[in-house]
């Protein structure tokens, strides 16, 4: 297997595989969860010890004097060390795709002046001021807690339940109980949290006096076990898993007040189900989005907290599916309503009635609203992600320079900004105050012992985005294998600015291979239509793509040998993989499918039911989308790799299909990952997948004689 040559400092390094196992695909040490408080004085974020260690902890940075502040040590608070997570925490992660330890989320009041947090399944509350951290009474496991706005009460979820207690401990209340096993209190269901990105449960009102719950039945949910094969004594996990074309949960909201009051908040939930997402701020009444099942058809819906009464303020419809848009629904510190609207391309930020002037680009996420304006994440190029700040009136301010990707928030004048690019590893941190930079927070990421430079294009009928990556030792005239490296799949992009996402290709490239990334049609970014042209046929337009895409970029990069391409991928990528070597045998030779959705009955309903319909009332859209009738035409190599954990992708996606080929008398490979989830977050496991694939791949692509 070809490898580059190392010196005999380099040797002494550990192996990328072996690094970015260790650091999280560096991730460790680098801060995050940022936050800045209303006063614009502080910056508060989450941050481990250095680039392997797991357990984040909370820190504080001083806009003014630019010094950081240590404030919460998981170590010193957990005398034995040891963190216990319950069942829920660790499901509410694996929705957040949370793979590290210790502090991992907090939430403050308005002035910033407490943080909650839960931490070994226990209530935890840190004064930011005083820098005093104590435990509170709590009825566990804990989960999501949130201080009110003003400072004296803290709610969380736990046994079920939403409770509150005081910030000195004296009082603690049960705002809502469960009737029955199957009803919790305060928590996302399954499907907000996988797909809608809404993670919360509760919201409080302004004042601190009540809270607008969720409260959610599984009941109607179909059952389905997880079980652990390599250990057949433990109990199978039970898991209420609406997959598509059956019963969802029923989600209802309520006001609960802390006086032991409920009001029952009324919309025509059968004909809109979803809960997308709800807002209470002083700004206005309590606002809910709902959504009817089938996603073309959303309202705005203000509440009256005193008798739960609510009214239409604005309403959405497309003929396709609508698009989740976080941070909107919301009022503007002027009464007017902050929403979205899609025209000529583009979505555009609407602030009332009035268009803000973005130029074009596309809105995907609006961050923090205030007397300042609205701070917009979106782009323009869809390798790119970048801010803008939306003055009230409408005029827009451009905040990031072209050729990175960008995040970022901003509260009281004070601006943080989060900057990846191609040119360098890791992400740069910058706080600026009323538009001068002040400070820089420190990453203690790791350096990758592997840089990048990959070559982004611009190819085909289509004007898809790739990326092609060489082996750093590639001589010119040498002919490569193909290793196509794609997710592929609706709503995410991997050909952008950011150098640690082509890391792994660029290992990949480095064992010998030509490594093409490509962004299909639906992945984002690009507008309404262009993520609404996989529309009822995921499968030949993501593959399609994937096809031209190579093409293409032959021809425009020399010593690509066609005549062994591989694929690879996880999740869709995975899906993708197979997908390719079922189908177009004559492009692509071998494939490594890794937790792939190969029966897409057996997936979601709010992520399958957007893109496929009712397989109901639709049952041959999901047969011409799924892989399973396709296992007799299999002639190239397989590889199927899933983790037998994994409650998103659940293991019986690769069995059946697993079981078709075998049927059909097709030979493939299986490699079952014992107690692996989704996320394969094990670092022996994530380590070694990389080695044992690259193995694979050159075994299953020899050559030429």
């Amino acid at each position: 297997m070809p490898q580059t040559s190392t010196t005999p400092e380099q040797s002494a390094l550990p192996s990328f595989p072996v690094q970015a196992a260790r650091t999280q695909r560096f991730t460790r040490g680098a801060p995050r969860n940022l936050s800045v408080t209303r006063d614009g004085a502080r910056v508060l974020f989450v941050r481990s010890g250095h680039g392997t260690d797991p357990v984040g902890r909370l820190w504080s940075l001083d806009v003014a004097s630019g010094e950081e502040r240590l404030l919460v040590d998981p170590r010193v608070l957990l005398a034995d060390g040891q963190e216990e997570l319950s069942v829920a925490e660790r499901a509410r992660r694996e929705r957040a795709r949370e793979s590290s330890s210790g502090i991992v989320s907090f939430a403050t009041d308005d002035a910033g002046t407490v943080a909650a947090f839960a931490l070994s399944s226990r209530l935890w509350l840190a004064d930011l001021i005083s820098g005093d951290v104590r435990q509170l009474p709590a009825t566990g496991p804990v989960l999501d807690p949130r201080p009110d706005p003003t400072g004296a009460w803290v709610a969380y979820a736990g046994a079920r339940a939403l409770h509150v207690v005081r910030v000195d401990g004296s009082d603690a209340r049960v705002l809502a109980s469960p009737a029955h096993d199957d009803e919790t209190w305060g928590l996302a269901e399954f499907v907000a949290a996988e797909e809608m990105e809404r993670y919360r449960g509760y919201w409080w009102a302004p004042d601190g006096s009540a809270v607008l719950a969720a409260r959610v039945d599984e009941s109607p949910v179909q059952r389905w076990h997880i079980a652990d094969p390599a250990n057949p004594g433990a109990t199978p996990v039970e898991v209420a898993y609406p997959a598509a074309g059956t019963d969802n949960a029923v989600v209802s909201v309520h006001v609960l007040g802390l006086d032991g009051s409920r009001v029952d908040v009324t919309w025509d939930a059968q004909r809109f189900p979803y809960l997308i997402t709800a807002e209470w701020s002083g700004r206005g009444a309590p606002l809910l989005e709902v959504m009817t099942r089938d996603q073309r058809d959303a309202q705005v819906l203000a509440v009256d907290p005193s008798d739960g009464a609510t009214r239409v303020v604005s309403e959405r419809h497309d003929d396709r599916w609508l698009d989740v848009v976080p941070g909107t629904p919301a009022w503007l510190p002027d009464g007017r309503l902050l929403t979205t609207v899609e025209r000529d391309g583009a979505r555009r930020l609407l602030l009332g009635g009035t268009e803000a002037e973005l130029g074009g680009a596309q809105v995907g996420r609006v961050v923090t609203i205030g007397d300042d304006g609205v701070l917009v994440e979106g782009t323009d190029d869809p390798t790119e992600w970048h801010l803008w700040r939306v003055a009230l009136e409408g005029a827009a301010t451009r905040l990031t320079a072209p050729g990175g990707y960008h995040l970022g928030t901003s509260s009281g004048g004070t601006l943080v900004t989060v900057r990846r690019s191609l040119d360098t590893s890791g992400a740069r941190v910058d706080v600026s105050r009323d538009g001068v930079a002040v400070a820089t927070v420190a990453s203690y990421a790791e350096r990758p012992v592997i840089t990048t430079t990959p070559r982004l294009l611009t190819v085909g009928t289509h004007q898809l985005r790739a990326g092609v990556v060489l082996p750093r030792d590639h001589r010119p005239g040498t002919a490569l294998p193909v290793l196509m490296n794609p997710y592929g799949g609706p709503h995410h992009r991997e050909v952008v600015t950011v150098h640690d996402r082509w890391l792994e290709s660029q290992w990949f490239a480095d064992q010998g291979f030509a490594v093409v990334v490509a962004d299909g049609r639906g992945t984002g970014a690009r507008g309404p239509e262009w993520d609404r042209s996989v529309h009822h046929d995921l499968a030949s337009v993501t593959l399609d793509d994937q096809v031209e895409a190579l093409q293409a970029v032959a021809e425009e990069v020399s010593d690509l040998d066609l005549s062994r391409v591989g694929i690879r991928g996880w999740s869709y990528g995975g899906y993708l993989a197979a997908l390719a070597v079922l189908r177009r045998p004559e492009v692509f030779h071998a494939a490594v499918a890794g937790a792939p959705v190969t029966d897409l009955r057996l997936y979601d309903t709010f992520y399958t039911e957007r893109y496929l319909g009712d397989p109901r009332t639709e049952p041959e859209v999901y047969a011409r989308n799924s892989l399973i009738d396709d296992a007799p035409s299999l002639t190239r190599p397989l590889l199927l790799i899933h983790g037998l954990a994994d409650d998103n992708v659940v293991a019986a996606h690769t069995l059946r299909l697993s079981s078709a080929l075998l049927a059909a008398g097709a030979p493939h490979d299986v490699l079952p990952l014992s107690g692996v989830t989704h996320m394969t977050p094990q670092e022996s496991v994530a380590e070694n997948l990389l080695v044992l694939q690259a193995k694979w791949l050159h075994k299953a692509l020899p050559p030429r004689s």
